[in-house]
């Protein structure tokens, strides 16, 4: 099943996406409250057509986004970094979602050196804590498609990350949310980043260092993961600012994040 949020003249909905067609559910609070508490998504009204919808965040207030740095070999290769023994973690706040369709905007007397990172995202279905291995599947509720926009000048400059993943609208989510009974193997998806059309990004989900299960278990012992948490896995190799020459996000730009299985992500640039 393929979940959705979307904008209403009264706030958010939700709805199940069939083809070119959402049909709105019945909903209790939003998505997250949705998977927290187990209910069904059951169809409450006549369909709308996709080209009629303006796409919200598949998940609009999670307690958390976890971002998950150098997690595919040929990224950690171009950027002349070391291995980690662990996985690297940082976070994104929520002022940084915005959703399929939606705009990237930043000011250029802030950063000027504004990259993208196509990415696969987790969200967790069950509470984990000190999770083992053989038990993350269960507890993953779907997955979606992730840019992890990065102010590279600010994010070197601070020497730390947060800040620089952390703008008004540099965390681009969806455009829906695919269940994960729908992807028996998250490991083997293709994934691509185009710029204006170009393929800047060309991988598999095999490339991860860390595998999910591994990951979220590692996560799970160190904070508790709960219902609605984001967890981005990481970009392969191809971002801007490795490029020669660097290649970095302007106003006018359309970036898109396809994933196998997934669906496409597309977002408009602007600056201000």
């Amino acid at each position: 099943m393929k979940i959705a949020q979307y904008y209403t003249k009264e706030g958010t909905g939700a709805g199940f996406i069939d083809g070119n067609t959402l049909y709105p559910v019945k909903m209790q609070g939003d998505v997250s409250d949705m998977i927290a508490s187990g209910q069904d998504f059951i169809k409450s009204g006549e369909g709308i057509p996709l080209e009629n919808i303006r796409f919200a965040p598949p998940i609009s207030r999670p307690s958390k986004i976890i971002g998950i740095g150098l997690n595919y070999m040929d990224h950690i290769r171009e950027g002349s970094a070391g291995i980690p023994e662990i996985p690297m973690v940082f976070a994104k706040f929520q002022n940084s979602l915005v959703g399929h369709g939606g705009t990237i905007t930043w000011t250029p007397s802030l950063t000027k050196q504004v990259d993208f990172e196509a990415e696969l995202a987790i969200v967790i279905g069950k509470t984990l804590h000190e999770c083992p291995e053989e038990r993350v599947l269960e507890g993953i509720f779907g997955y979606t498609c992730a840019n992890d926009v990065s102010a590279r000048d600010i994010q070197f400059g601070d020497g730390q990350w947060v800040r620089g993943k952390s703008l008004d609208t540099f965390c681009p989510l969806g455009p829906w949310i695919v269940t994960s009974d729908e992807i028996r193997d998250p490991h083997s998806l293709n994934i691509r980043c185009l710029l204006n059309g170009r393929i800047m990004q060309d991988g598999n989900t095999e490339q991860m260092l860390f595998k999910i299960p591994r990951l979220i278990s590692f996560l799970s012992k160190n904070f508790t993961l709960i219902p609605g948490d984001i967890i981005l896995t990481g970009t392969p190799s191809g971002v801007g600012c490795f490029r020669e020459p660097p290649v970095f996000l302007k106003d006018g730009d359309v970036i898109a994040v396809e994933i196998e299985k997934v669906g496409r992500l597309e977002n408009h640039c602007r600056t201000h």
